[in-house]
């Protein structure tokens, strides 16, 4: 199997170059999505009448979509990030050269501007180039760094349960196997919400039958969780981006112990670590700290029951921070609980929310793990 090998931090750079322009283009775009299928007709029609061929009619509605929110600066770093990762792939494959990306501005281009009619304006039409313009020049930089591969898979959500509040846990199978590594995330898109690519890791090792576990929490204006959480059925279609990221990924050299401490949905990429030892265990013993604010909460209890109770080598502690019932062992957020299992001789793999993410380093330094066996995961948003 294909395995994807590179880190998020070239790719998120480029990102940071596509900035907000001095007109706003989130209006002009939110009237171009609202009318996305017209749309991406009238940029393939432009695309194909100067370069026929270049674009698969089935894969032009993901590239006009992708780059346009790219170009309008519409998304968070984050997610500007996931897009440049999916379109610096569909560079590649496509093998594009710097006249055909200034054939997709210019239909891009047209295509706004239709749908934009009554609105548009010289200010608006010079924000638009200038937008493309740092976006091509991204995704060429980023081309150079992402390997090769699909651009995306398409994929069929099989299961879709609601795990908990505002939670829940999706299982997807892609038509062709996509090649994680457990540890990595992947950008994710439902096709009801067009070029909206968000990060997510798979909470599961790579399995026989390919499918994939997403844990999804639905944030305040979450324009792609809250369509995962509550707006997808099985049955329907999602598109998943190439697997990016190294930052959680296990030593293969057993030398030490593991502390896993996850906070939320952070639980994703960690129970994809302990099922990769699972298949394969190497000797090392696995403490998995999981982190919620009270026993509800904590989604994934009966897998993370089974994986114990299958497993000598593996503990799991769970950790509240506003249960007044807990006993004192678990009572406090992840990573405090997770410092009172900390042997001394141990790797630390941690994710979770941000806010836990930033802090972290400092506080595992401060309790004396070695720099080099602190493992946060990679920097998608900066």
């Amino acid at each position: 199997m294909e395995t994807t090998e590179l880190r998020a931090g070239p790719t998120v750079r480029v990102a940071e170059t596509i900035r907000a322009v001095s007109v706003d283009l989130g209006p002009s775009w939110a009237a171009t999505a609202a009318a996305v299928d017209r749309a991406a007709t009238t940029f393939l029609d432009t695309v194909s009448d100067r370069l026929p061929g270049l674009l698969a009619e089935r894969d032009h509605v993901v590239v006009f979509a992708t780059l346009g929110r790219l170009a309008g600066g519409v998304d968070d770093p984050a997610g500007r990030a996931a897009a440049l990762a999916v379109l610096a792939r569909a560079h590649r494959g496509v093998g594009l050269l710097p006249q055909h990306a200034d054939v997709l501005g210019d239909a891009l281009l047209a295509a706004v501007a239709r749908e934009n009619r009554a609105r548009w304006t010289a200010a608006l039409a010079a924000g638009w180039e200038r937008g493309l313009r740092r976006a091509v020049t991204a995704v060429r930089r980023a081309a150079a760094r992402v390997g090769d591969g699909p651009a995306w898979w398409r994929a069929e959500v099989v299961a879709h349960d609601r795990a908990a509040d505002g939670v829940a846990v999706l299982t997807v199978r892609p038509r062709r196997p996509v090649p994680y590594r457990p540890g990595q995330a992947v950008p994710v898109c439902p096709p009801s919400r067009p070029g909206a690519w968000r990060w997510y890791s798979p909470a599961n090792a790579p399995r026989p039958d390919g499918t994939v576990e997403l844990h999804v929490r639905a944030v305040a204006a979450g324009l792609v969780s809250g369509t995962l959480v509550d707006g997808v059925r099985p049955g329907g279609p999602l598109l998943l981006g190439p697997p990016c990221g190294i930052s959680l990924l296990l030593d293969p050299s057993p030398w030490h112990d593991l502390l896993l401490v996850a906070g939320g949905t952070g639980l994703a990429p960690l129970r994809a670590l302990v099922e990769q030892l699972a298949a394969a265990p190497d000797g090392r013993r696995v403490t998995l700290v999981a982190g919620a604010r009270t026993p509800a909460d904590l989604y994934d209890r009966a897998t993370l029951a089974e994986l114990e109770a299958a497993h000598g080598w593996l503990t799991v502690v769970p950790a509240y921070s506003h249960d007044p019932a807990a006993g004192p062992a678990g009572r406090g957020d992840a990573l405090t609980v997770a410092l009172r299992h900390y042997a001394g001789d141990q790797e630390v793999h941690l994710c979770g929310p941000p806010p836990m993410v930033a802090g972290a380093r400092l506080r595992l330094l401060a309790a004396g793990v070695p720099a080099d066996r602190i493992h946060l995961p990679d920097a998608f948003d900066r």
